[in-house]
């Protein structure tokens, strides 16, 4: 059963990910029946994208079938579109998962960063990096 912090329809109104038809708040890149993939509005990367359900749902792991299956489907086929456009060398693909670990809007995306050879001077250990200790030097055995 999906959460909401508030009423589903009542957090719909106010949702910027379920406004998506709204040009001020979404720029869609490609929209499927079920998800749609949005060019992220405060990129950390050029190409920085997100993909996100139609359906007012705060976690991945409340997703029916269908939607993970298409968010999948969409998560390729933006890849394709960046790599002609942008060129990477890489991705990072994440979901904030909750308040805790740092989501700041209650309606699940997916975000996906293009990433480059230099982006960060030392970019081992990629996500793990979100909590303090985690030095790549550490992990040689």
């Amino acid at each position: 059963m999906p959460r909401y912090d508030t009423d589903p329809d009542q957090a719909a109104d106010t949702c910027p990910f379920c406004q998506f038809r709204n040009p001020e708040m979404n720029r869609i890149l490609v929209e499927g029946k079920e998800t749609y993939v949005r060019w992220d509005n405060f990129p950390a990367a050029e190409g920085h994208i997100e993909i996100v359900p139609k359906r007012h749902v705060e976690s991945y792991f409340d997703l029916t079938p269908g939607e993970n299956t298409e968010i999948r489907d969409l998560l390729r086929h933006a890849r394709n579109v960046l790599a002609d456009r942008f060129r990477p060398d890489g991705y990072t693909i994440g979901v904030n998962e909750g308040r805790a670990a740092g989501r700041t809007i209650d309606h699940l995306h997916i975000h996906m960063i293009p990433r480059y050879h230099g982006d960060v001077p030392d970019p081992r250990g990629g996500i793990r990096h979100v909590l303090p200790g985690t030095d790549p030097d550490a992990w040689t055995p």
